[in-house]
């Protein structure tokens, strides 16, 4: 590896946080090139075009997209912020779960079921209302509330209709009295570097909802679960959304591993682009092969007395 790694930066569409990693990329003076993810075919057995890369940045907007692109880096020796083994984890909310529940960390009560009948029971085991999401999704994007069973069998059997992938696999979780917002926290390698709190009027709070931001102190209990949320998943680059409910305390309710921060950087102050970046540039310093030493003796070879 050059003195500089050279950074590769998958995107799919250029949106405040990319200009903002560019920038970051800029001012250090390292060399970058920008990937769209729709404008390249990958050659399993032609790797040598992204050989020159030193480590890669998903940026991708397509979790099927970022994760295949990462295995495909990672199998040519090039390692991805963040790693494939995250983004597979993180982009799926029952495989999130489950890292989640090995690893002890506190969270609302959520079942998967594969039929309508099977969803309605869990549903009734876990008490109305729940909150029913797609297994893959993001920006509280067919997510939705049912506050009863009447409600629960009309969406139950639309989906059944609509017959996706989507719309074949139940993800319930447990409906929780949030105060009008949820936490976020950002979390670059073992540091907890900032987190807001979203506010909304509507029970989705996600500012791609139109949820607005407002600082939220990281308290150590704060930084230790968002740290043990991240652990759990494999580490990087993420974001942790936390709920606060009214008898349990804090619950980790998902973990974004292609965060956005363009309400969080103006609002703190807090240079998460820049951050990220140079966790990048650790990343692609760790992976470089350490060269020879010429001076380094072998271990059988005899000193001079």
């Amino acid at each position: 590896m050059s003195p500089l790694p050279h950074v590769a930066v998958l995107y799919s569409r250029v949106r405040v946080e990319e200009k903002w990693i560019f920038r970051a990329l800029e001012q250090r003076g390292i060399p970058y090139t920008r990937v769209h993810d729709g404008r390249v075919a990958l050659h399993a057995l032609e790797p040598a075009p992204w050989r020159h890369f030193d480590v890669v940045l998903a940026r991708n907007l397509s979790y099927a997209r970022g994760l295949t692109m990462a295995r495909a880096f990672e199998a040519w020796g090039i390692p991805v912020v963040n790693p494939a083994a995250v983004a597979q984890v993180c982009g799926d909310k029952w495989a999130t779960t489950m890292a989640l529940t090995r690893a002890g960390v506190p969270q609302p009560r959520a079942a998967v079921a594969f039929t309508p009948e099977a969803a309605l029971e869990a549903m009734e085991d876990i008490g109305f209302p729940v909150v029913l999401k797609p297994v893959i999704g993001s920006w509280g994007r067919l997510v939705a509330k049912l506050n009863d069973r009447d409600a629960a069998e009309a969406l139950l059997e639309h989906k059944r209709t609509l017959g996706a992938f989507h719309h074949q696999i139940f993800y319930i979780q447990e409906y929780v009295p949030k105060p009008g917002r949820d936490i976020r926290v950002f979390v670059i390698g073992d540091d907890p570097v900032t987190a807001i709190y979203r506010y909304a009027d509507h029970w989705v709070t996600n500012t791609a909802r139109g949820a607005r931001g407002e600082m939220c102190p990281i308290t150590p209990e704060l930084g230790e679960l968002a740290l043990q949320a991240a652990r759990a998943v494999g580490g990087g680059v993420l974001a942790i959304d936390i709920l606060e409910h009214p008898q349990r305390g804090y619950l980790v309710n998902e973990v974004n591993h292609t965060m956005e921060f363009h309400t969080t950087v103006p609002l703190t102050g807090v240079d998460i682009p820049g951050l990220l970046v140079d966790y990048a540039l650790r990343v692609a310093r760790r992976a470089a092969p350490v060269p020879p030493n010429p001076w380094a003796m072998a271990p059988d070879t005899p000193t001079r007395g």
